[in-house]
């Protein structure tokens, strides 16, 4: 897998506090960008989810317990 450099400006105060606590911003960064694209794939999974039940038939609480079964997997 390769890498790419992403940017972020922030106030010079939170960098400064980032520095006083240790804290390195990539992990941070990168955790907080993969969990915002995890929760757009699962929104995605359910808009499609409850198009294809619109179409099938199914009603609400299909399609819960079809997304449930389908995250215990």
């Amino acid at each position: 897998m390769g890498y790419v450099t992403v940017s972020a400006k922030i106030p010079r105060e939170l960098k400064r506090l980032l520095e006083r606590y240790g804290i390195r911003p990539g992990p941070v960064i990168r955790e907080a960008l993969e969990e915002a694209v995890r929760r757009r794939m699962a929104e995605e999974l359910e808009s499609r989810a409850r198009r294809l039940a619109g179409k099938a038939g199914a009603g609400d609480e299909d399609v819960a317990r079809y997304i449930r079964e389908d995250r215990e997997r």
